[in-house]
């Protein structure tokens, strides 16, 4: 029975009233997107049915993108749309369809990416995480940006395994951040710029980075391999990914925190009780337990494997599953934990989707219809002008997009057509644009996952996070496209 001062599903708020309403307009949004590419006639070259599929995944973006309801279930209905439409390659009747629209979900690089949320599962129930952060803190955080830099440090370790970026930066970094921060009485508000208006920032923009350098920086980087590979068949794995950006990965590492240091400084610049603060955490925690042990024997297996891939030819979603079982034998992972690991079944549901609605869409030719459109605009240019200016677009455009994979998915295969057709070489096209992909989520607060976990902390205002991020923004992309480009030459990758 509700009281009189409480409103009833009856008798709505004008709060939920006008949650019901932007709701609307988001499916409005996302359905009128849909139905007018359908009503258009197809391009010449293009069968009725394609354009179909390409409606269905329009509608499928903008739907990630405006999010009228969970992006996993957005992309679930775009799947099952395709499935009654009739749209996708295999067959007319209704089990070819069926299996066709499915076909993501057997995919290798679709288990990786679960496996791999489950292993950083697993080292934060171990706290192994936490204790690699403390450590670093102890050794470097004697100075504000000493501190920067440790925990940038343990985003790094813990990249070379973890794909999420969520689980590490959000779940691991980001809490001691703050914990440090209130140490130094730095606060939303007038005491912000103490610290945590310096450090937010800065945690952020080069967690960009980190998801710059290794193919499991964040998920989307193994579709994004997946698709250099299905348009170029060139083989983007994990040792290549990481001999490929580290040159310019680090150099962007040292040189973004001095220059948000310089335009940004925090008020303060010293940080010793930071160094004590972690000393008395890690005694609190202890020695490292079983679990941690048994997490970082797991932690080190897998990423040797991976490291080493050509030498024994096992596919890294298998050594990711095996590690895996090894958790769960030893019991430092149970079953229900895995199945209660709702993140990690969201990206696979949206995984499997996209990318068997992005791999259809590939064979359907309209990406290559693009392609030849857009081409035109750069007939004539340098192949080297035409390969910066195409990938400067590419780069920006992130200012519409709410995550990497919708980015990614939407314009990474045509803009590498494009980009190729300009004349660039196959391997800098794809590099370039897998870079790209990754740090221009560092433009705004909504750009990646771990965006709106920074910025709602509430150190930095919205205009002064867009600042820093499109500060930050030119010289990544300068690193990558200057020192980047002559590594790759040195690597023979062109």
């Amino acid at each position: 029975m509700h009281s009189l001062d409480q409103p009833t599903s009856a008798d709505p708020t004008p709060s939920s009233q006008l949650q019901v309403h932007h709701r609307l307009l988001r499916w409005g949004i996302v359905v009128g997107c849909g139905l007018g590419i359908a009503l258009i006639p197809a391009p010449e070259g293009i069968t009725q049915q394609s354009w179909g599929l390409f409606a269905i995944f329009v509608a499928t973006i903008v739907g990630s993108i405006v999010r009228p309801i969970a992006s996993g279930a957005v992309v679930l209905l775009g799947v099952v749309a395709t499935m009654f439409a009739g749209v996708m390659p295999g067959g007319t009747d209704g089990a070819a369809q069926i299996t066709s629209a499915l076909k993501g979900y057997a995919d290798p690089i679709v288990w990786l990416v679960l496996a791999a949320f489950f292993i950083s599962s697993g080292m934060v129930k171990t706290g192994l995480g936490r204790r690699i952060a403390l450590l670093f803190i102890r050794m470097l955080g004697r100075r504000s940006i000493g501190l920067g830099y440790s925990l940038i440090a343990t985003d790094m370790l813990l990249a070379s395994v973890i794909p999420s970026n969520t689980a590490r930066s959000g779940g691991i970094i980001f809490p001691i951040a703050r914990s440090i921060c209130h140490a130094y009485d730095s606060y939303p508000g007038p005491t912000a710029g103490r610290l945590g208006a310096f450090l937010m920032p800065l945690l952020y923009q080069c967690d960009v980075i980190i998801c710059a350098i290794f193919l499991t920086g964040q998920a989307s980087n193994a579709l994004i391999a997946k698709f250099a590979k299905g348009e170029t068949g060139l083989e983007l794995g994990y040792a290549q990914w990481l001999i490929a950006a580290i040159v310019p990965g680090v150099i962007a590492l040292l040189v973004i925190p001095f220059l948000l240091y310089r335009i940004n400084p925090p008020e303060v610049k010293a940080t010793p009780d930071a160094a004590a603060f972690a000393d008395g955490e890690l005694k609190t925690m202890g020695k490292m337990s079983r679990s941690e042990w048994i997490m970082l024997a797991v932690f080190l297996l897998i990423g040797t494997l991976w490291m080493t891939k050509e030498f024994h030819s096992i596919h890294y979603s298998a050594v990711a599953l095996l590690g895996i079982v090894a958790l769960l034998l030893t019991r430092v992972l149970e079953w229900e934990e895995l199945m209660a690991e709702r993140e990690a079944w969201d990206v696979f549901i949206w995984y499997g989707g996209l990318v068997r609605m992005a791999e259809a869409l590939s064979e359907s030719g309209i990406t290559r219809k693009f392609a030849q459109a857009t081409a035109a605009f750069t007939q004539g240019w340098e192949p080297w002008a035409a390969l910066l200016l195409l990938v400067a677009i590419y780069f920006y455009a992130h200012y519409a997009f709410a995550s990497i994979t919708a980015h990614a998915t939407a314009m990474f295969i045509p803009f590498l057509v494009v980009v190729i057709g300009a004349g660039a070489p196959p391997w800098i096209a794809v590099l370039l644009l897998a870079a790209a992909s990754n740090l221009s989520a560092g433009l705004t607060h909504y750009g990646t996952t771990p965006a709106p976990i920074y910025f709602g902390a509430g150190y930095v205002t919205q205009r002064k996070w867009w600042r820093l991020g499109f500060a930050a923004s030119a010289p990544a992309l300068i690193i990558w496209a200057t020192i980047g480009v002559l590594w790759w030459k040195l690597l023979g990758l062109w």
